[in-house]
């Protein structure tokens, strides 16, 4: 297996994960609890990257992020650097993927904690920043790290959108899953056999997690 491709690979998807929790917790609460009528077009784009191929994401990331766009040249001029063909970029590319496999078992977890226990909270003086701490958060824990684990283990496995953003660089872009299909290519199959394997290990070893923690009345 190559080490530097499962180096990077660990880091994209820990970077990954870090942002989706923090940034996916208050959209899940909000899905959760909000009585808007457009909700539906929120809940559309959050799932909206299950439907898309891979492809037709990194494409579209590929023409908005470009050097010879404004969005590109203002995160040039700000940072120093091109999105496309970096860490950065595929990061960036990855959160966008992972949106739904994080927020909607969030989501889920949210929508089970009765709203009594809200309630009654408020009504024994606790503001309602205290009661997501004390009361909503704790219920809705294990749901939480359910779509932790799956967002996860989902970056982990991911192809084509990190491919169309990022390309194939050695040690800054090569993924294990890029890794598989360079060896499939120069038909060194025994190489790319046994890094499938510990991808399907790890993979069933997630799904087992999964298992676990549904079981705790959160499912996602």
């Amino acid at each position: 297996m190559d080490a530097t491709a499962l180096w990077l690979t660990l880091q994209l998807a820990t970077c990954t994960t870090g942002i989706l929790l923090v940034l996916g917790v208050p959209v899940a609460w909000w899905l959760a609890t909000t009585r808007w009528r457009g909700r539906f077009l929120v809940e559309s784009v959050v799932t909206l990257p299950l439907i898309l191929p891979p492809t037709v994401l990194g494409y579209y990331l590929l023409m908005a992020a470009g050097p010879h766009t404004p969005l590109g040249a203002l995160i040039e001029s700000l940072f120093g650097s091109r999105l496309p063909f970096t860490f950065q970029g595929i990061l960036l590319a990855s959160v966008l993927y992972n949106v739904p496999f994080s927020v909607r078992p969030f989501t889920a977890a949210f929508a089970r904690v009765d709203q009594r226990l809200r309630e009654v909270s408020w009504c024994l003086g606790e503001g309602r920043l205290a009661t997501f701490g004390r009361i909503t958060l704790p219920l809705a824990w294990p749901g939480i790290l359910s779509g932790v684990v799956l967002t996860f283990a989902h970056c982990i496995g991911e192809f084509g959108v990190v491919l169309m953003v990022g390309g194939n660089i050695p040690g800054v872009t090569r993924t294990l899953s890029i890794t598989i299909y360079d060896d499939v290519q120069a038909l060194e199959y025994a190489s790319a056999g046994q890094t499938a394997l510990w991808l399907v290990i790890f993979a069933f070893a997630v799904l087992c997690l999964t298992h676990v923690l549904n079981r705790r009345g959160l499912p996602v």
